[in-house]
């Protein structure tokens, strides 16, 4: 499906997630380093710790507020707030004054924001798309994403140390220009009853009952924990298997050149990369011939499989063939997990489901700590069976909620029509 049926606001918001993930790729995944030169690794760690929370309880905010507020009041009032803490956080790096506590203040109301914004986006998304358009869409987004990343964790990793004012300059000019998008082009999509009359109390009582009634779905919760046991297995590459591959894996020779577990570690990444930004644009077309049920089945069978092996062995092809499998089940497994998320929430809980189902990436995390945390007790067999285990209770839930799961994409789709 071409890009041009897209609704205004998914075209825009793919070109401004384009442009702020390309410039925020250059900075953040390097901000640990930043903090651990002022403040050394432990502070550090219990700082980022609470980065983590803070933007998980804002998550719930986030998804009522756009729920009983509209959606662009939200996403604007988040893009302002960043905006103005990524000035903050310019003016603090540059070559006139300089404040790291400051800094970290600016990056804790970053993830307040995201926090705010995040449900709201990905609500509207859903609001302005129609089911035959979103695999497309999430495909897209999803090669957008990766491509963008990739391109400015590159830059970043050569320019961070060096010139780290000057790509904040471009941060906020970054987000200078995702806030005027926003502001002055986007759509509202979503227009709820009016909420300004009620008190704080009773936002509260409401905010609660609907949370309350999001978690008795059991059919989404049941989605959301199969997502988190599956996703938990790529980051698990970040985590335990970089671990272990540096301390086991031997020094390996290819013609002329050395490389250990750590290099092998960013081959790893690299090839991920690579092959998403090449397949995922094609991931579409080669699951449009395919149903959704055995696409989302044996890609997250094979992806558990992938992300299994790789964690218990040290053999380099192996390994980098491993990586093809699971890469590939992954561009085939996004989009389709995705679309099958959209279909979920009705239309007045949306953002409230998306907070929900974005505590997916902190709940993986959670995992991969435990994994780390059990291999320092149990040998790396125990561990990758521990592992791969996970794994599979993710697809073994996906395997016995698909019929519901089906019918209530059937049920979603008749009401859209």
């Amino acid at each position: 499906m071409s890009i041009f049926s897209f609704h205004k606001n998914i075209k825009i918001r793919l070109a401004e997630s384009f442009l702020s993930s390309f410039i925020s790729s250059m900075i953040f995944p390097f901000m640990a380093i930043y903090l651990t030169s002022h403040f050394g690794a432990k502070v550090t760690g219990g700082l980022l710790l609470i980065n983590v929370f803070v933007g998980i309880a804002i998550n719930f905010l986030g998804g009522y507020f756009s729920d009983h507020f509209g959606r662009k009041k939200i996403i604007v009032f988040s893009e302002s707030l960043r905006l103005l803490a990524f000035l903050t956080m310019m003016l603090c790096n540059s070559p006139w004054f300089q404040s790291a506590i400051i800094t970290f203040f600016m990056m804790t109301i970053n993830s307040i924001c995201w926090g705010l914004g995040g449900p709201a986006n990905q609500a509207m998304l859903i609001d302005v798309s129609t089911p035959d358009q979103r695999k497309s869409m999430y495909s897209i987004m999803y090669w957008s994403n990766n491509l963008s990343i990739a391109i400015g964790g590159i830059f970043g990793g050569f320019l961070f140390k060096t010139h780290l004012f000057q790509l904040l300059i471009g941060l906020s000019v970054a987000s200078m220009v995702t806030w005027t998008l926003i502001t002055f082009f986007v759509e509202e999509s979503y227009f709820p009853s009016s909420s300004t009359d009620k008190t704080i109390i009773h936002h509260a009582r409401t905010m609660f009952n609907k949370y309350k009634e999001v978690f008795q779905d059991k059919l989404f919760i049941y989605f959301v924990l199969a997502g988190i046991f599956v996703l938990s297995m790529e980051f698990q590459l970040t985590t335990y298997i970089s671990i272990r591959l540096s301390k086991e894996m031997p020094v390996e020779h290819f013609l002329s050149w050395e490389f250990s577990g750590i290099e092998m570690v960013g081959f790893l990444r690299t090839e991920n990369t690579i092959l998403v930004v090449l397949l995922a644009l094609f991931a579409t077309k080669i699951a449009a011939r395919m149903k959704d049920t055995r696409t989302l089945l044996f890609s997250c069978f094979f992806f558990v499989i992938g992300y299994s092996i790789i964690s218990y062995s040290n053999n380099v092809w192996l390994l980098l063939c491993m990586m093809i499998l699971a890469t590939v089940a992954e561009v085939l497994r996004v989009p389709v997990q995705q679309n099958y998320m959209a279909g979920l929430p009705p239309e007045n809980s949306r953002s409230s489901y998306m907070a929900i189902s974005g505590l997916t990436f902190n709940m993986a995390m959670l995992i991969c700590s435990i994994s780390l945390f059990i291999s320092g007790y149990v040998n790396k067999f125990l561990t990758s069976l521990f592992i791969a285990s996970i794994g599979m209770i993710g697809v073994s839930i996906f395997y016995k909620i698909l019929p519901m799961l089906n019918e209530r994409m059937k049920e979603s789709s008749r009401n859209i029509a």
